[in-house]
């Protein structure tokens, strides 16, 4: 898909106007109710759909297969991203009015890094072919890896932070405590970051571990430097209202890592086949309408056994707690 430079400016400017009037909306800090959460992340979903159809309409079908492909599978990749989040709004005791403000500049950090991600990826498929081979085995391995960890004990996980993070910290000193929604303050004559701006720049940075799998992920559905960008942004910025909304659910999402682990295998073959496909081997490539097809099965299946295994689960700790209870209730009496 041919995109002009004035096309990339209409679209950023357009993303930017979008995250402008979220901000803007969001900008008094406050406690978000889930009727909120719910009404934006529709929005951003629909705003996501409705771009999705103008590549349909003026692209074609290739390109809108592309983006939906793309948007559905970062969508889902994000979703992981909000267990750590959980994490690091715990490991920083975050209050709940800040919540929001913290989520939506750390997400815009996270966004400029993908973005330069997304461009030096571009520019080494462009030169090198055989990056394919490389971004397949990474994604196998990546499968593989989020097996083991689904099967480890996790009930201790807890947010580490990061060495750039810590060299920051260590750098610029940290005020003891939230003031407001403030950056910067100046203590005992010193200007030091406040616990806000440390936030901030852990869910940031911590995303670019995420977009290490989720950005070979996407060009494996797609090399369009622009549909690659836009399905990222689109995942990106709902991804706040998402916390909001779905944050009482995660732990119910017992099998999305297993969910997220067959897709990026997936994606993985595919990027292979595709690089053999490249090096003239004759072997079958995976279309887009059938990769679009086994990715939301897949997450519609992971979703339904997760919900079914947490209600099972729900159900035999309540049976647990009254055979427990009952022979202390015998004693009583």
């Amino acid at each position: 898909m041919e995109v002009s430079v004035t096309l990339w400016v209409l679209t950023i400017v357009g993303l930017a106007a979008l995250i402008a009037v979220d901000f803007f909306i969001g900008r008094k800090p406050h406690d978000v109710s889930i009727k909120e959460a719910g009404i934006w992340t529709v929005v951003w979903i629909v705003l996501a759909c409705l771009f999705g159809l103008g590549l349909l309409v003026f692209g074609g079908g290739q390109p809108a297969g592309e983006f939906f492909a793309g948007f559905i599978t970062e969508k889902s990749l994000s979703v992981d991203n909000l267990f750590v989040f959980v994490l690091i709004m715990a490991k920083f005791a975050v209050p709940s009015q800040y919540q929001q403000r913290v989520l939506l500049i750390g997400v815009l950090i996270a966004l400029v890094l993908r973005a330069i991600f997304i461009a030096a990826g571009a520019a080494i498929i462009a030169s090198f072919s055989w990056v394919f081979y490389l971004f397949g085995a990474f994604l196998i391995w990546t499968a593989w890896k989020l097996i083991q960890e689904a099967r480890a004990d996790a009930e201790d996980e807890e947010y580490e932070e990061n060495k750039l993070l810590k060299a920051a910290e260590r750098r610029f000193g940290v005020a003891d405590s939230y003031h407001g929604t403030k950056l910067w303050i100046q203590q005992n004559g010193k200007r030091v970051m406040t616990p806000m701006l440390v936030v901030m720049l852990a869910i940031g940075t911590t995303d670019v571990l995420f977009a290490l799998d989720s950005i070979p992920a996407i060009f494996g559905l797609t090399q369009d430097p622009y549909i690659v960008f836009t399905a990222n942004a689109f995942a990106l910025m709902g991804l706040r209202q998402l916390y909001f909304l779905i944050g009482g659910l995660l732990k119910k999402l017992v099998h999305l890592s297993y969910g997220l682990s067959i897709i990026l295998g997936f994606i993985g073959v595919k990027l292979v086949l595709h690089a053999l496909h490249e090096s003239g081997v004759h072997v079958p490539e995976i279309s887009i309408p059938f990769s679009l097809g086994v990715i939301c099965t897949v997450l519609i299946v992971t979703t339904i056994t997760s919900l079914m295994a947490s209600r099972k689960q729900a159900a035999a700790e309540v049976a647990q707690e009254r055979s427990e209870d009952a022979p202390k209730d015998s004693v009583d009496v």
